[in-house]
């Protein structure tokens, strides 16, 4: 039986769908995944949060903790080196938060990461990928995935070792992102190799990695037989992208792209929650980059993104939008795109 016979659930929390958005360090709170979430997200992850943190109760640690019921179902990602606090972290999320699954980061690829001993460190070790992992899940109620590359670079490709470690220690699923450490974010996601991996376990796995486009998703659960199709990048400034790609593999309908208006209205949401989430200041300093990736493709656009990057008010930022927007709407210039 193909993955996309079956239910996508993990843990037995059932997902609506088989599109997840991928936990991105600096943008996937609260304010971003509920946005996201109203587009259709089957499941939405939160960003990385450290395990220290959360042991030492630090306080910017803990407002990433927060969840708006309207997110669920919601994984939230741990990250760590060292197992007590690993354990002591998950016991708390398990108990303290709202979570519906707990995720264990060892993908991250950045130096300060790997420096912990966490992250895709874990790669070049199947036996402490089994070891932390049945530490957690022993220790907790709710599902445990794990989030990893194939490896850690072209000498050191542990990804089936590392999936069945995984899957031996109880984690209830495994999302794989198709590259590996040294690769970053570059080059090309190696799509057989996260089929080598859904092959080689029988929990559910998500893909991740150059998933462009409705068809791009399409295309990898039929290729590697993923149970989900992961989400990152191509999701920033544009949430369309996830509803498109729900619509896509449920219907075959590959519908256009919104308008410029639209664009705005949403991106004007995205940062009312953002305010509400963080208080002005640091919201309109961090939308600052969102609302740049909602100009993404809006001819034009180089002027309006550079006074985005100026604004120091939700005055200023909401009436430069709107501002663009009319002037665009005078010149004919905010019509959608076709379907591409």
């Amino acid at each position: 039986m193909a993955a996309t016979d079956k239910p996508f659930e993990i843990g037995g929390i059932k997902m609506d769908n088989r599109v997840v958005l991928a936990p991105m360090a600096g943008v996937c709170n609260s304010a971003f995944r509920l946005t996201v979430k109203e587009f259709g997200a089957g499941l939405v992850y939160a960003e990385m949060i450290s395990d220290k943190g959360i042991v030492q109760r630090n306080s910017k640690t803990m407002e990433l903790l927060y969840i708006d019921e309207r997110e669920y179902p919601l994984s939230l990602q741990i990250f760590g080196g060292d197992k007590e606090t690993l354990v002591e972290a998950a016991k708390y999320v398990d108990k303290q938060s709202n979570a519906d699954i707990i995720d264990i980061n060892m993908g991250c690829p950045v130096n300060k990461i790997i420096r912990c001993e966490a992250g895709a460190k874990w790669l070049l070790d199947p036996d402490k990928i089994h070891e932390m992992v049945s530490a957690v899940v022993s220790a907790v109620d709710k599902p445990v995935s794990v989030k990893m590359r194939i490896g850690w670079d072209d000498e050191h490709l542990f990804g089936v070792e590392n999936a069945k470690a995984a899957e031996a220690a109880g984690a209830a699923a495994i999302a794989v992102h198709g590259r590996t450490r040294v690769q970053m974010y570059e080059g090309k996601s190696d799509w057989d190799w996260i089929r080598r991996m859904k092959e080689a376990v029988d929990i559910p796995v998500i893909g991740n990695g150059d998933v462009e486009t409705p068809q791009d998703a399409k295309r990898m659960l039929e290729q590697t037989g993923v149970d989900g199709v992961m989400v990152g990048r191509a999701a920033l400034g544009d949430p369309w992208m996830i509803y498109r790609t729900v619509r896509y593999l449920d219907t075959g309908e590959l519908i256009g792209q919104p308008t410029l208006r639209e664009k705005i209205d949403v991106c004007l949401l995205h940062f009312k929650r953002l305010v509400e989430l963080k208080g002005e200041y640091t919201a309109v300093r961090e939308m600052r980059k969102h609302a740049s990736w909602y100009m993404k493709g809006i001819r034009g656009n180089a002027k309006i993104r550079k006074a985005i990057n100026q604004a120091e008010s939700a005055d200023e930022l909401t009436a430069l939008l709107n501002e663009f927007t009319v002037e665009m709407e005078s010149l004919g210039l905010a019509e959608a795109p076709s379907a591409v």
